[in-house]
């Protein structure tokens, strides 16, 4: 029995009594990108091995001594349910392919197989195995309430019940070795969670990561996949990818959205025959990397424009996970702001400023289009100025502050509060004045100088008008 894996895959097993076959679909498999097989040519050492290993698929013989196919297949299906087990037999026998198919089989094929066959039956076999491995992470993950490894995540600085369900849905597909697609606005941190999702997947390699925004077809094929000596101008030596940096690791492209239509094609024949070549180069090199993306980009917008390969985009979408703008989570941004004033503070060595109170309702009411990266701008560039004692409100108010209201509560106007209060006539301008002023209140939390800022207004303005409302009202009463 020989072993040929590393601890991140499972392997797939054949078993069969003629070795010669062993050999023959071993190295056929391993040309065609499979690189972790495990062989077994005595039917009795496959039950003991499945007890203390794990295993992606196994490919059975029926006709064998000591043990037979059909006497391990029911025990198969009974003890490891969660392994597809593939029929590879010599048998013609329609009844015999029916009674495999009933107790449990995935699929029975008749030797000799052709490979486009084969190949094909694995990834089907291999793809339904990690899909149910998937399940059963994310339903423990689920009745747990919480990630198992919270450690890994710790980088990424949050309280949010979404995110949350972010974590324990990246622990349930890590260990895949399928593509996952981040997306997200600028500065929500995709860079932090693919590192999650490296960290989480057990791979012995590294995370290599490029950025192909602005690579051009040659660049692009340069950086990935390397060059020969000699492959262009200026090639004095040959070059190495971050393809093959990235063996047994994975691969982190982002800005995925940007890649050139000519680029689009080598990355979806790097995804589908796990094979490239270098500049230059006539040989094909195999590749076990696991591709992981990010874009801020609306891709099946692109798709629909013609902008991005279909078929690419199905690859690459095996896995989705869209990170929600700070906006949406508003409740992370007390912890972010505590652990960025610590941070800014250490940088420059200064002792940690104290937040004014206010502080936290002057955040709340900015949308951050930029995310987490301009609130961590926002307290690098106060804790620069800062000097002693309470930190000043100053320089958060020149960012926040010089907007109007619209430009400052949303990505997209959703002001629809005017409309939805409006009294029935039409109001006169001094009843929506004082609806603009209510809104503009509540949003700064009773805070009449943020309230304020927000109209463009005076504070004594807001003071004015509420008071001249109050002695209105005042008169009116019997």
């Amino acid at each position: 029995m020989k072993n040929s894996r590393t601890q991140n895959q499972p392997p797939i097993v054949l078993v069969d009594d003629e070795k010669s076959v062993l050999i023959t679909a071993k190295a056929m498999l391993r040309t065609s990108g499979f690189a972790h097989v495990v062989t077994i040519s005595d039917s009795t050492e496959l039950l003991p091995f499945l007890e203390k290993e794990k295993a992606a698929v196994v490919v059975l013989d029926l006709m064998m001594p000591n043990v037979t196919g059909m006497e391990l297949l029911p025990k198969i299906v009974s003890r490891f349910p969660h392994i597809p087990v593939l029929i590879m037999t010599a048998s013609q026998e329609l009844e015999l392919a029916i009674k495999c198919m009933r107790e449990g089989a995935l699929d029975y094929m008749v030797k000799p197989v052709e490979e486009s066959h084969f190949i094909a039956n694995l990834h089907r076999a291999m793809d339904m195995n990690a899909m149910q491995q998937q399940v059963q992470q994310l339903k423990g993950a689920l009745l747990a309430g919480k990630p198992k490894q919270e450690k890994i995540f710790a980088p990424i600085i949050t309280r949010s019940p979404k995110m949350r369900a972010i974590f324990q849905y990246v622990e349930a597909i890590a260990p895949s070795q399928d593509p996952v697609m981040v997306s997200g606005e600028t500065g929500v941190g995709k860079e932090l969670l693919i590192q999650s999702i490296h960290d989480l997947s057990g791979c012995q390699g590294t995370l290599q990561a490029v950025n192909v925004a602005g690579l051009d077809d040659h660049l692009f094929t340069d950086t990935l996949f390397g060059h020969k000596k000699g492959a262009f101008s200026g090639a004095d030596s040959a070059r190495q990818g971050i393809v093959s940096k990235a063996e047994d690791g994975s691969l982190f492209l982002d800005e995925i959205g940007d890649l050139s239509p000519t680029s689009q094609v080598k990355l979806l024949r790097l995804l589908q025959e796990k094979t490239y070549q270098p500049l230059g180069s006539d040989i094909t090199k195999t590749s076990n990397t696991r591709v992981l993306c990010a874009t801020n980009h609306n891709l099946e917008k692109a798709v629909n424009e013609g902008k991005f390969r279909k078929d690419l985009y199905y690859r690459l979408h095996t896995h989705q996970i869209e990170i929600p703008p700070l906006r949406e989570r508003r409740e992370d941004i007390p912890l972010l702001l505590g652990a960025f004033l610590d941070e800014s503070a250490k940088a420059i060595r200064k002792e940690t400023p104290t937040p004014p109170p206010e502080l936290l309702k002057l955040l709340h009411i900015h949308p951050f289009i930029g995310n987490v990266r301009e609130l961590k701008s926002m307290v690098a560039d106060a804790v620069a100025q800062h000097t002693s004692g309470i930190l000043s409100m100053e320089s958060f108010e020149k960012s926040i502050l010089t907007k109007p209201i619209q430009e400052t509560n949303g990505i997209e106007i959703q002001d629809n509060f005017i409309l939805d209060t409006l009294p029935d006539p039409i109001p006169t301008l001094q009843n929506w004045s004082d609806l603009l002023i209510e809104e503009a209140l509540k949003r700064a939390a009773g805070n009449q100088r943020i309230a304020a800022a927000m109209l463009g207004v005076s504070r004594h303005t807001i003071i004015r008008r509420k008071r001249n409302k109050q002695e209105k009202q005042g008169k009116k009463e019997p």
